[in-house]
């Protein structure tokens, strides 16, 4: 698996579109069938309101995303949210990128468009 991450807008869906086998890019929700899949932020949010831990939904899946590229928002800068609701969700998805970085073949970093593998 690659997991992709960076900020919003900073070219990471189109990064990953020109990985070596990558044909197909699914939005959030995860569909497995593609060959990458873009926006697990938004899934993060669900399990947030859902009272689901996003770590532990893809530990149980772990052999459906073998192979796949995951790509997630990085929502850990700025401001930390005067809103519960925001903050539960900014911790679920450092967790999930926390988790998905440790069982990740290749992680990469993508800023205005460069993207670099820092592992």
């Amino acid at each position: 698996m690659i997991l992709i991450f960076g900020g919003a807008h900073q070219g990471k869906r189109e990064y990953a579109a020109q990985l070596p086998g990558v044909k197909t890019v699914a939005d959030c929700l995860p569909d497995f069938t593609a060959d990458a899949v873009c926006g697990l932020e938004d899934f993060t949010l669900a399990c947030t309101r859902q009272g689901v831990e996003a770590a532990d939904w893809f530990r149980d899946r772990r052999e459906q995303w073998q192979g796949k590229v995951l790509i997630i928002r990085d929502i850990s800068q700025g401001i930390v949210p005067m809103d519960a609701t925001q903050r539960a969700w900014r911790e679920m998805n450092g967790r999930l990128m926390i988790y998905l970085a440790s069982e990740a073949e290749e992680v990469h970093r993508v800023f205005c468009g460069i993207g670099k593998r820092i592992r």
